[in-house]
Formats: structure tokens, C-alpha cells, sequence
């Protein structure tokens, strides 16, 4: 089992920064691919972006890229998310998630369907 802890969600203005880390704890051994999911209300969870843990190769998603950046430290076991320029459709649960599989992703989506274990969420919210 591994687990997974969030912290660094808040509230900022838009056009703010936040910095989300992840701690990952557990059986840690060959976990694969670390992502990012956000959730808003009444919308479905979104896979953002996602780095695999052997080779730190990274993808993020359209709406995202440019404006986030995904890291790792695989030594101390944590999943950064800098995120910049924030705009209040980033508002949202924002969840790590990580995965045995070999597969990061699929035809270009982050699948929720591909990651086991799940953290418990930090809120972000951006205001206008």
C-alpha cells in the first residue's frame, strides 16, 4: 500500500501562484507514474499532468501547460505542483494520485482509470 498526503491548497487572487506537494509513504517500490488530478463542482476529476518516477519525463495538459510545472524528488518521496498565473477555472480539489502500470497515459489523457492510490485532496480557489 502506499499513501498519500497533500498539503499547499489556499485561496488566491487571480493571476496568483501556489505550490501543492504530495508525500508519498508506504511500499513506494515500483510505483511508476505520479499525477495530478483537480476535481471542481459538478465537473468530472482531470488528470493535469503526470510524471513518470524512473526517467522524471513529464506531460501536462493543454488548459495547463506553460502555466504549471510538475517535479519530483524521489529521494525524500514528494510530488510538487508549481502552479503560476492561476485563473478561477483552476478552482477545484486538486489530488495526487500514483500508479504501478506502464502507462502514464493514454492518447493524450490522464486517466483516473490508470492511478490506484489516491490522496485525500487540497482545496484550491482562485478568485476573480
Amino acid at each position: 500500500q502506499v499513501q498519500l498526503v497533500e498539503s499547499g491548497g489556499g485561496s488566491v487572487p487571480a493571476g496568483g501562484s501556489l505550490r501543492l506537494s504530495c508525500a508519498l509513504s508506504g511500499y513506494t517500490d515500483g510505483t511508476t507514474c505520479m499525477a495530478w488530478f483537480r476535481q471542481a463542482p459538478g465537473k468530472e476529476r482531470e488528470g493535469i499532468s503526470v510524471i513518470r518516477r524512473s526517467n522524471g519525463v513529464t506531460y501536462y495538459i493543454a488548459s495547463v501547460k506553460g502555466r504549471i510545472t510538475i517535479s519530483q524528488d524521489n529521494s525524500k518521496n514528494t510530488l510538487d505542483l508549481q502552479m503560476n498565473s492561476l485563473n478561477p477555472e483552476d478552482t477545484a480539489m486538486y489530488y495526487c494520485a500514483a500508479s504501478r502500470g506502464a502507462v502514464c497515459s493514454a492518447g493524450g489523457v490522464i486517466k483516473t482509470g490508470l492511478y490506484i492510490y489516491w490522496g485525500q485532496g487540497t482545496q484550491v480557489t482562485v478568485s476573480s
